[in-house]
């Protein structure tokens, strides 16, 4: 159970299924011990939610809904509650993978409304599908009070899987408000909370995001870039709820390569596909600091943050030899030190003599530093 789990945190719904099968197969052994009668039930009701969200993330929505019908079942033959709500909301999710918004937020709505005794993370975890359920339906003021519980009940527990998702459902009600700098904001914590989790669904997620809050604040080859990421990173399963902010999503990319032309966009395209997730995160948070661009009228943007860190940062560079520039640049495409070693044909320890020498003449002490003067420069 607890490694379909962490399949699952780590988006791997292969592995997921096959842990998931193997405990219900044997949960459901009629040879199994004496002194299973009790658990078995829960046991059973639990696999087949997880096999659930596994196949949700492998795109086999019709199967996933199967197996949610039958954890439902099981729960209400043994009167279990909590397992009730929780076969409701994998219920609810597959029905809004398929497409059917309005059976979504009425699945899920019952789950909501199961004893708070019973509800802990899965209610937190629900206020958010609520939220985007009511965005995407245009009843932004619902949206904003299910929002903000979820994000008190969120930051008071500590629960930073749920908000992380929580921060995302912010973000694109600021931006849908006219309020990008809190979007912006919002972002930053979503991708902070995602490198401390190291959760590739909470870093997918605020890619996504990021080239919203780009798109809305002028910058569209950055948003075709962080969208190119995305797209390149998620591997061969679709990403998480997918059909979200969809048409929105393909306005923007729209207009974005109308602005940029067919080699401006192919040159973002090719950048985001080329970064890794550590990468695209670090990319994503110097956006999401970045001083949003003002428009022609107001005149050249006033010196700040941004201009002052491509100012150190071509100033770091410039001290650079071109073997250095080199590591820097393979730092930031997320190679250990090992990895750059066998592909310079060096040791490991002239890799760590050269980027010691990069961080005396840069200040880049961390990887994550050295990333964004790789990143500002556009060495990647």
């Amino acid at each position: 159970m607890l490694l379909g789990q962490a399949a699952t945190a780590r988006a791997d719904p292969v592995a997921a299924l096959e842990h998931y099968t193997a405990v219900l197969a044997a949960v459901e052994d009629p040879g199994r011990p004496e002194s299973w009668p009790g658990s078995g039930p829960v046991l059973r009701a639990l696999c087949l939610d997880g096999r659930s969200t596994a196949l949700i993330q492998a795109g086999r929505i019709a199967e996933a809904a199967d197996d949610a019908r039958r954890a439902l079942a099981v729960a209400r033959e043994i009167g279990s509650q909590g397992l009730e709500a929780v076969g409701l909301a994998c219920l609810g999710v597959a029905a809004w993978q398929a497409g059917d918004r309005d059976g979504a937020l009425r699945l899920v709505r019952q789950a909501q409304a199961v004893p708070e005794e019973f509800a802990g993370g899965l209610d937190r975890g629900l206020s958010q599908f609520v939220t985007m359920a009511l965005i995407e339906a245009g009843d932004l003021a619902g949206a904003e009070q299910a929002c903000a519980a979820g994000l008190a009940s969120c930051r008071e527990l500590g629960d930073l899987a749920n908000l992380s998702g929580a921060l995302w459902n912010r973000a694109i009600l600021d931006l849908r408000t006219g309020r990008v700098d809190d979007a912006a904001a919002h972002l930053r914590e979503q991708l902070q909370i995602g490198t401390q989790t190291g959760l590739p669904t909470v870093l997918l997620a605020a890619l996504d995001c990021c080239g919203h809050v780009c798109a809305a604040t002028g910058r569209p080859a950055e948003a075709v870039t962080v969208w190119a990421a995305r797209s390149a990173l998620r591997g061969p399963w679709p990403l998480p709820y997918w059909t979200r902010n969809m048409a929105a999503r393909e306005e923007l990319l729209r207009k974005a390569r109308r602005l940029l032309g067919r080699a401006g966009t192919r040159a973002a395209e090719e950048r985001g596909a080329a970064m890794s997730l550590a990468t695209a995160a670090e990319y994503a948070l110097m956006l999401a600091a970045a001083e949003p661009e003002r428009p022609a009228a107001d005149g050249p943007a006033a010196d700040g943050p941004a201009a002052d860190g491509a100012s150190a940062a071509a100033s770091g560079l410039a001290r650079l030899s071109p073997r250095e520039r080199e590591l820097v640049t393979l730092v930031a495409q997320g190679r250990t030190d090992a990895q750059i070693a066998a592909q310079l044909y060096i040791t490991v320890r002239t890799v760590s003599s050269h980027l010691d020498r990069v961080r005396d003449k840069t200040g880049c002490r961390r990887r994550a530093d050295l990333t964004r003067l790789a990143l500002s420069a556009g060495l990647v």
